[in-house]
């Protein structure tokens, strides 16, 4: 199955089909997605799961372990439980975080919706995230979901893109312009 964009020319492009895939034919979609919501959320809140699913020291059955007991933790459903055993046991654990990103893309163009990636230098609220959907659901005419994303080194403001459009307002590309204006 080619999915619009390429999405299966990477390695997680191709975990993330096969999870939507199953996902679907199990009308399981949004219970999937609430669960790597979830493991999304673990990964940003707790540097010892990020650590965990990054090291390639972690052997793939000590992975296998640690992403079982954290399934009754985070309440993922059966699905997703099952595609994380198959990801530490093909030592693939490192690519979860990709993963999630293009199955949000995935469920967004399922709904009929365009996805905005959004990066910030501090994890959005959710009322900041009801209001930035409302702005750029006006701008795009139609439904948009959020692949939102935390990077400190922007130090602060936001970098959204919407289809072909890109919104910089990073505090990082201000100083930058300044930088170079300065050179001048």
């Amino acid at each position: 199955m080619e999915t619009s964009g390429g999405i299966q020319a990477s390695l997680a492009g191709r975990y993330a089909s096969a999870l939507f895939d199953l996902a679907r034919d199990e009308r399981q979609i949004d219970a999937v997605g609430r669960s790597l919501d979830s493991l999304d959320r673990a990964l940003t809140e707790s540097p010892e799961f990020g650590q965990l699913m990054a090291s390639p020291v972690v052997s793939r059955e000590d992975a296998g372990k640690a992403l079982g007991g954290l399934t009754a933790e985070l309440s993922i459903d059966p699905i997703t439980a099952n595609f994380l055993g198959v990801l530490a046991r093909n030592g693939r654990k490192g690519e979860l975080r990709k993963i999630i990103r293009t199955f949000r893309r995935l469920s967004a163009e399922h709904r009929g919706e365009t996805t905005a990636e959004v990066v910030t230098a501090f994890p959005l609220k959710d009322d900041q995230i009801d209001a930035l959907k409302a702005q750029l659901r006006t701008r795009a005419g139609r439904e948009v979901a959020i692949d939102a994303t935390v990077d400190p080194a922007i130090l602060g403001g936001i970098k959204i893109k919407l289809g072909s459009q890109m919104i910089d307002a990073s505090i990082q590309t201000k100083l930058n312009r300044l930088a170079m204006a300065m050179k001048g």
